[in-house]
């Protein structure tokens, strides 16, 4: 009798676990970079994409509302020097509502893309409404064009003083936990200098923003 009791125990606490352990694999991260984190509400305040055939603006809203992107230097490192060299960083262009379009990024020179950089400055900067909601609600494959993304290119900077409070309070609002990250590891601020925009939003193939249109959008 003592197997079955302790299998019928052990399926019980399982059944009683479980919707707990789903609940913790789905909730959205607090604090810690994640939804919720002063970005967008995912569900109730995330504004609708712009009309398709706009693309400089939607340009500017996938910027103002992704968080993160993948940023790709040309390797400085034996192994592989020369090649392209794609990490992910977090990043914000400003407040929620109140984006500049400038991509903000807080680096450490013992990022191995920072030693890239400081050879040749030069960079691409991609990021996806894939890490939203919108495709996910619509069925949209992140590879598919409907998933809309958009690709920067230019040169990756460190901020002068002027900029660095703006710089601050764009990544800080957005990213609170940079503010405890240790201070040994020397974090500073910089931005994506903007010389291209490609925008991938719909079937047929890029659309070409130059960066005066894409500044030029004032509806954030």
């Amino acid at each position: 009798m003592a197997g079955p009791v302790r299998g019928s125990v052990r399926a019980l606490f399982a059944a009683l676990l479980a919707p707990a352990l789903v609940a913790l694999l789905v909730a959205p991260a607090r604090g810690r970079g994640g939804r919720d984190h002063g970005d967008w509400d995912a569900d109730l305040q995330l504004p609708p994409l712009p009309p398709r055939e706009d693309a400089a603006r939607v340009a500017r809203f996938v910027t103002h509302i992704c968080d993160w992107g993948a940023l790709a230097t040309v390797s400085t490192q034996e192994e592989v020097r020369g090649w392209p060299f794609a990490d992910v960083l977090s990043l914000s262009d400003g407040p929620p509502g109140a984006g500049s379009g400038v991509p903000y990024f807080y680096l450490s020179p013992m990022q191995q893309l920072v030693g890239n950089l400081k050879e040749n400055p030069y960079a691409t900067l991609t990021m996806s409404l894939a890490q939203t909601t919108f495709c996910r609600k619509h069925g949209f494959d992140p590879q598919s064009p409907l998933c809309a993304h958009i690709i920067l290119a230019g040169t990756v900077t460190k901020v002068n003083e002027t900029e660095r409070d703006v710089a601050q309070l764009s990544l800080f609002i957005r990213h609170p936990e940079m503010k405890d990250w240790p201070t040994s590891h020397q974090w500073f601020f910089a931005k994506l200098n903007i010389t291209n925009i490609w925008v991938l939003d719909y079937f047929g193939g890029p659309k070409i923003v130059t960066p005066e249109e894409y500044y030029n959008v004032t509806f954030l």
